[in-house]
């Protein structure tokens, strides 16, 4: 057997009806099945009962601080890219119980309570390579995967991990890029490389509308084999490869090359200055990221004094409060914020958990109320003036 005959025998083309299939088997396996979905003029992450719930026959027209969902390709599945919604919102929920104290009726006396920390079992329909690869770092951050070294984390977040490995993954990969979406310069796409269950890409056009369905895992590969379709063949590889070979044409952005020494060397640039005259220091843009990972720590008491709660919930380095030490912030101008944002996440990320922590989805442009650019940001440092342009202007060169 050839390498082709190989890749062809891991593969297996199905029908829509193939995908209904794979979310009833899925459902009847006990996962709670999570898609996109069009609501509120947007796409968002929810539970679904079949393919008649995702966004059909839309797409997305995306630039600096603007999103519209627009009529797509007739009938098209996954036709959209990605939303403000993140998967990180089940994994990493915005807001969790770490503990809750109760007073038990002694003297003094308290009884404290954790949480059940059992894993719900989530089935997640139709992740992007960019967001792949962001559950990846976020693997990283929370001590869910060994190190570039194949070293374990020093610490784990129990609860990220039970999620993690409960989690079930079917990737969709991307036949068009949204206009913001920079993957390609970030090594985040549009093709699903490792990482998944089941991962499809959408065969749409010349007379047909089909779908190919690779197998990343041993569960995965159980699940494609009770699906009705049939064995793949060259010519539905070749026009698989021509829609990413689309795609990957075909961004919206590009990130410039080096960025991580780039930012490093350039601490004091006069750019930052130029980016805190515009930056609303609103949040948005760690908000929508899929890799993100901030947080804080509030209690809260009843009025009786009885029961105290102990929460985790998103934060934000954009606000004052993130930086406060010692009775101050130490961050105190947008200027320190918004540079402490893009360097973390485009260099010392590098240093701190082996990777970058940006994976070029394009979220951070698309939903900042005044379009700042990070890919644009990053070229301006780079060509030594301190007005790369205005908000929209950083297309892929060449």
């Amino acid at each position: 057997m050839d390498r082709k005959d190989t890749l062809i025998d891991r593969r297996a083309v199905v029908g829509r009806n193939g995908l209904d299939a794979l979310i009833a088997t899925l459902r009847g396996e006990g996962y709670a099945v999570i898609g996109p979905q069009a609501r509120d003029g947007t796409i968002v992450y929810d539970p679904i009962d079949s393919t008649a719930d995702l966004p059909i026959g839309l797409a997305d027209d995306q630039d600096g601080g603007r999103y519209r969902l627009v009529e797509g390709a007739p009938g098209a599945l996954f036709g959209t890219t990605v939303g403000p919604h993140t998967w990180k919102r089940y994994l990493y929920p915005p807001r969790q119980a770490l503990w809750s104290a109760t007073a038990d009726g002694a003297e003094g006396g308290f009884a404290v309570t954790v949480p059940d920390t059992a894993a719900p079992r989530y089935a997640f329909f139709g992740v992007r390579p960019c967001e792949l690869k962001a559950m990846a770092v976020q693997d990283r951050v929370f001590g869910a995967a060994p190190d570039a070294a194949g070293r374990p984390a020093d610490y784990t977040d129990r609860g990220y991990a039970a999620r993690r490995a409960a989690a079930f993954i079917v990737a969709v990969n991307c036949g068009r890029p949204g206009g913001t979406c920079f993957c390609v310069s970030m090594d985040g796409g549009p093709k699903a490389e490792a990482g998944y269950d089941l991962a499809v890409t959408e065969l749409l056009g010349d007379g047909r509308h089909d779908f190919l369905v690779e197998a990343g895992s041993e569960r995965g590969a159980a699940v494609l084999a009770g699906l009705p379709g049939r064995r793949a063949e060259m010519r539905d590889l070749t026009m698989a490869e021509a829609a990413l070979l689309h795609a990957r044409t075909a961004m919206g952005r590009e990130m410039v090359p080096g960025v991580a020494d780039l930012l490093a060397g350039n601490l004091e640039h006069s750019r930052w200055d130029h980016v805190a005259a515009r930056c609303l220091s609103c949040a948005n843009c760690t908000m929508v990221c899929p890799t993100c990972f901030c947080s804080t720590v509030e209690d809260t008491t009843d009025l009786a004094g009885t029961t105290t709660v102990r929460e985790r919930r998103w934060d934000s380095c954009f606000t004052l409060d993130f930086s406060y030490i010692h009775g101050g912030s130490i961050r105190r101008e947008t200027r320190s914020r918004y540079r402490q944002w893009i360097t973390h996440k485009l260099s010392t990320w590098h240093a701190q958990f082996g990777t970058s922590g940006c994976t070029g989805c394009g979220r951070c442009i698309t939903w900042c109320p005044v379009g700042i650019d990070i890919t644009e940001e990053a070229r301006a440092i780079r060509d030594g003036g301190p007005s790369g342009g205005g908000g929209h202007t950083s297309r892929k060169e060449g």
